[in-house]
């Protein structure tokens, strides 16, 4: 699977102002995805409708975000990229 390929498929569902996909292991698949977005609305995005949306543009299901995590803003480097690594480190303190 691609992030940026998820991403920029996320980018176009209602209600989605950014989005960054990361993976982090898992016991029984090696791996899953998370998908991390900013709301473009005063209402964010479910998972139910992130999944809906891939499904009718016809992204296979094995490339969809397992889980979603609204945030309010994304931790940046200073040239304004987004710091995966950050985002994966909250996932990992909440185990």
């Amino acid at each position: 699977m691609s992030p940026a390929e998820v991403e920029n498929a996320l980018l176009t569902c209602d209600g989605v102002a950014e989005v960054a996909v990361v993976g982090v292991p898992d016991p029984k698949t090696g791996e899953r995805s998370i998908a991390f977005v900013t709301a473009s609305g005063p209402t964010a995005p479910t998972l139910a409708d992130i999944t809906s949306h891939l499904a009718g543009i016809g992204m296979a299901k094995p490339k969809w975000p397992e889980e979603l995590r609204v945030v309010d803003a994304f931790p940046r480097t200073a040239s304004g990229k987004v710091q995966k690594y950050q985002l994966r480190d909250t996932l990992q303190s909440r185990d």
